[in-house]
């Protein structure tokens, strides 16, 4: 199977990206110019830093083959390449789409196969 990248973002902002075909991203991927998106081994770092605590969000994963050259590999956290989306995101892409429910500490819980 290819790599997979991922975003998380709220039920809510989901549900209303499927109604209008696209996820033009959330607030901070408004002020930064480009939709942020996260590698399998980058997503729980993402979580734990930006989404701590917060419920009601999903794991949404697309295929990054699938952006072309609207997605650009980027210098970011700790000096790590990050996959950023300069376009709206097409809700018809995602792969597969999960929930992280937090654990009795306030964690998210991943689907298997995020390391």
């Amino acid at each position: 199977m290819a790599q997979r990248i991922y975003k998380i973002v709220s039920s809510e902002a989901w549900s209303a990206a499927l109604v209008n075909g696209a996820f033009a991203g959330a607030p901070i991927d408004e002020a930064d110019g480009f939709i942020h998106l996260s590698t399998a081994g980058q997503v729980r770092e993402t979580a734990a830093r930006h989404f701590a605590r917060q419920a009601s969000l999903l794991l949404i994963a697309f295929d990054p083959e699938a952006f072309g050259s609207a997605l650009r590999w980027e210098i970011s956290r700790g000096g790590a390449l990050f996959p950023h989306l300069y376009a709206p995101l097409d809700v018809a892409l995602a792969l597969s789409t999960d929930a992280l429910p937090l654990d009795r500490e306030g964690k998210h819980i991943f689907p298997p196969g995020i390391p």
